[in-house]
């Protein structure tokens, strides 16, 4: 890219670069007054979640408000067990939110706070280090290696100068700086791309020194307009709750529709019209849904604790749902897909043999070793550039074979200069003043040019290095020379130099990217990589990962697209590269369009706006920024790719255990319901009153809450599609089986109800022969729901469902074993010969259910 033109203008004093002249800067009044009136230079935090403000947030949510609603009804009703019942799991919920919540929002303030950079200025003549947040427009910034800058700045000066922009662009190779000739205020220049003379904020210099003005700082910086864009974007309401809002109108409508019914109809034919109106409560309180609510925020928040453990962590507990149902999983290729490290991937000698380190842990052979030595030496001694770091790493891994850096003095540095891309260095033998080693490396252009090379030889460079880049390596050439002479040159071009071959580096595929993109393919989420890089490269990784790279779409090919064009495009295209932080989030939107339930990965700034306009934005914890965490749903701490499935696997694991939680909330209530209507359309002894009712609700409540939270997923979770976003929860299918095993189950027990009034047993044992025959239907229906195909329950292991089910059994037994629990339920001890043919009938129950759930398995399975 060629140099931007930039006019001059002062600010304070004329500053002109390299002219010797002392720079001022800016005084201390007139950067105090610029910081009054511009205000400090950072981004506007969001408010830190307090535990109270969590609670406020909890409780405002709908299906939790109707959960505490519920109780606040019935202790006004005076049903204080009821209701105490209700109060405790709303509090509980609540609690475990909190907890949860409060837990990320500490530890996402512990990574806002790894790093708070300082400027090194001058004001009115001298070198003063102050806050980052301090710097105003005006200032002279000094920049040197390791340094982040506090603001967006036009450099003044610019010595061998390289920037990692990785934070607005995505890509961390670094990018060269040189000085403007000319100051323009009004040119906006984007991050990316060789030579620009602006450094931005947020960036990290890795090579070289300058002097930058500051010309814009806080929310008028390129990060800042980035990270004030979100507020425009409106995050949607979770599908889950929509429809669970819909179920619970849809029970409460159906309860009061047949409380009302059993009302006139036992007031009408028996005249007890206050008997009739607490009976039509009792019934009521059988019927409505309770369990719903606290179903939905118990597995929500268990299943951002479980995600917790694996370092996952869940800001927004409803996420973990959505990514269940994903159908498009958009990732960065930079430090997502691959491990964000430079290594050296290929070395290639004069002679044409070729060395793969990337693909061996062992030493390199010696033929390669020269080529080793050269290329560590042609970098800094204590390197910042990732590719730097990277030939170091493999000269000390070879260290017995190569003579190492550390034997030699470095005398001389030459930088890279845009008319020349190619760096040397001038080191002597340590202890000596013997010859000097001059290593180069740079562009092969550059490296054929400072060797001289003849045509030939000069195109078979070419060739090789065209073949590596092929394969998306960054490739660089290495050269070196001998000078006697005490005195060094004034350029590097003035040394004779002998072509040492070619080395290409990579940033390489995370290890377990191509099982997890496997797992992907096989749930059916389709894999998309929307990278900042270069085609060439973003081709080979995609090919490396598994994913689909026939076609690669570009950003200037993007840009050139009508929206009827991005629509079509975006439904094939599994790789973008070059583009824009803009053309991301255009891509996510496109998606969505089509009816794509989106998964957006991302760590930059640049990728805040897309996190927050996919369905679920996911963080990278490890690098991701403030302003990418804090519009993401989900943060991965390790930022590991398979994390991502991970959490796709909870989610639909989630999802199946909150439809079979809801598939046996209602198929319990039947025969609850039926019970309390029975007696009253035939006149027949009440079997249960509000007591029972509750005691059940203890039985019901954990079974839901634990047991089921607790299923292991199903063996085919991420062997089918995605489901239909408009799919409801309780589908029809599942409703329909639902009803049907709540009218078996009835039929039994009030088979043994019926029975045991035909056969004239006390109305005590009737009631506690009853009660039995319902508490071991539930868990026979327990057994049947705990997975969706047609295996029984008891092959898959749950330490929960053994832990509830032999608490409730306690439970029974000290109803009947306690004197005045006895007396308060009006129940009488049945007799063994009752008692096994009542567990008969449950085994023909869980059987029967069993053999129908053949029938039922593709359906439930959908």
């Amino acid at each position: 890219m060629s140099e931007v033109a930039f006019k001059q203008q002062s600010n304070g004093c004329r500053v002109v670069p390299k002219s010797g002249r002392k720079l001022s800067g800016l005084s201390e009044a007139e950067a105090r007054s610029r910081l009054v009136a511009e205000g400090p230079n950072e981004l506007p935090k969001s408010g830190r979640r307090t535990p109270l403000k969590i609670a406020a947030e909890v409780i405002r949510e709908p299906m939790l408000a109707l959960l505490l609603g519920a109780g606040g009804v019935y202790l006004l009703l005076g049903d204080l067990q009821e209701a105490l019942i209700l109060l405790c799991f709303a509090s509980l919920s609540i609690v475990i939110t909190i907890v949860q919540e409060a837990r990320t929002e500490r530890i996402l303030e512990a990574l806002r706070d790894l790093a708070s950079p300082r400027a090194l200025v001058v004001r009115e003549g001298q070198r003063r280090r102050i806050a980052g947040r301090e710097v105003v427009r005006g200032d002279i910034v000094v920049l040197a290696e390791g340094d982040r800058a506090p603001a967006d700045m036009v450099l003044l000066e610019a010595d061998d100068l390289q920037a990692d922009e990785s934070l607005l662009t995505g890509e961390f190779v670094p990018v060269r700086k040189n000085a403007a000739a000319l100051i323009d205020r009004a040119a906006k220049p984007r991050p990316g791309g060789d030579d620009l003379p602006v450094v931005f904020s947020g960036t990290l210099v890795v090579r070289g020194s300058g002097l930058g003005e500051a010309l814009a700082t806080g929310i008028h910086t390129e990060i800042g307009a980035i990270g004030q864009s979100l507020s425009a974007l409106e995050s949607e309401a979770p599908r889950l709750q929509k429809q669970t809002r819909k179920i619970v109108r849809l029970f409460a409508v159906i309860g009061v529709v047949v409380s009302l019914f059993a009302v006139l109809l036992h007031g009408w034919f028996r005249g007890q019209w206050l008997d009739a109106t607490l009976a039509g409560i009792a019934l009521g309180m059988s019927m409505l849904p309770e369990e719903f609510p606290m179903v939905l925020t118990i597995f929500m928040a268990m299943g951002a604790w479980r995600l917790s453990q694996v370092r996952v962590l869940t800001r927004k507990t409803t996420a973990i749902e959505t990514l269940g149902s994903a159908t498009v999983l958009c990732t960065d290729k930079t430090g997502t897909l691959t491990r964000n490290q430079m290594t050296v991937a290929e070395l290639r000698t004069p002679g044409g043999d070729v060395f793969r380190p990337i693909d061996t842990i062992g030493e390199v052979p010696p033929a390669f070793c020269n080529l080793v030595e050269l290329g560590a030496l042609a970098c800094a001694e204590v390197p910042f550039d990732p590719m730097e770091k990277a030939f170091h790493q493999l000269a000390l891994r070879n260290a017995r074979n190569c003579l190492g850096v550390g034997e030699w003095r470095l005398f001389r540095s030459y930088g890279l200069r845009p008319e020349l891309l190619a760096m040397s260095n001038a080191w002597r033998p340590t202890g000596g003043n013997g010859t000097y080693l001059i290593a180069a490396k740079g562009a092969p252009e550059a490296i054929i040019r400072l060797c001289n090379l003849p045509e030939d030889r000069a195109n078979a460079v070419r060739k090789s290095a065209d073949a590596m880049a092929g394969k998306g390596l960054r490739v660089l050439g290495v050269a070196c020379a001998r000078h006697n002479r005490s005195d060094l040159p004034d350029h590097q071009a003035d040394f004779v130099f002998e072509f040492a071959g070619l080395v290409g580096l990579a940033d390489p595929l995370r290890r377990e990217v191509p099982d997890a993109v496997a797992s992907c393919r096989s749930a059916g989420i389709r894999v998309v990589m929307i990278t900042g890089d270069y085609p060439v490269t973003a081709k080979a990784i995609a090919c490396e990962a598994g994913l689909d790279a026939a076609a690669v779409v570009t950003g200037e090919e993007l840009r050139a697209m009508d929206e009827a064009a991005l629509l079509q495009a975006v439904k094939t295209t599994s790789v973008f590269a070059r583009t824009m932080p803009d053309q991301k989030l255009a891509i996510v939107r496109a998606l969505k369009a089509n009816g794509e339930i989106v998964a957006m990965t991302g760590d930059g700034v640049n990728d805040a706006p897309s996190l927050k306009a996919a369905d679920i934005g996911i963080a990278m914890g490890g690098r991701g920024t403030d302003v990418a965490r804090e519009a993401s749903s989900i943060v991965l701490l390790d930022d590991d790719f398979s994390s991502i499935v991970m959490a796709i696997r909870q989610g639909r694991r989630i999802y199946d255990n909150l439809r079979k939680a809801m598939s046996f909330i209602t198929a319990v209530h039947v025969p609850i319901a039926g019970l309390s209507l029975v007696p009253l359309l035939f006149g027949l002894p009440i079997v249960f009153g509000p007591l029972h009712i509750a005691f059940l609700e203890m039985v019901i409540d954990p079974l839901c809450s634990l047991v089921f939270e607790a299923e292991s997923e199903e063996d085919n979770v991420m062997d089918r599609p995605p489901r239909d976003p408009q799919q409801a929860l309780f589908s029809r299918s599942l409703m329909t089986w639902s009803f049907t095993q709540g009218a078996l189950a009835l039929t039994m027990v009030a088979s043994v109800y019926l029975l045991s009034l035909h056969f004239g047993i006390a109305e005590n044992e009737v009631r506690a022969l009853t009660f039995i025959s319902l508490i071991v239907s539930i868990v026979g229906l327990v057994l049947v729901d705990r997975t969706f195909d047609a295996s029984a329950g008891l092959r898959r292991r749950n330490r929960a469902f053994v832990a509830v089910v032999a608490i409730d059994l306690v439970l029974l037994g000290l109803v009947f074993a306690f004197p005045p629990a006895t007396a308060l339920f009006q129940v009488g001890l049945p007799n063994l010969a009752h008692l096994s043919a009542v567990l008969v009938a449950a085994v023909v129950l869980v059987g029967a259910l069993q053999g129908l759930k053949l029938f039922w398995r593709k359906q439930l399975n959908a």
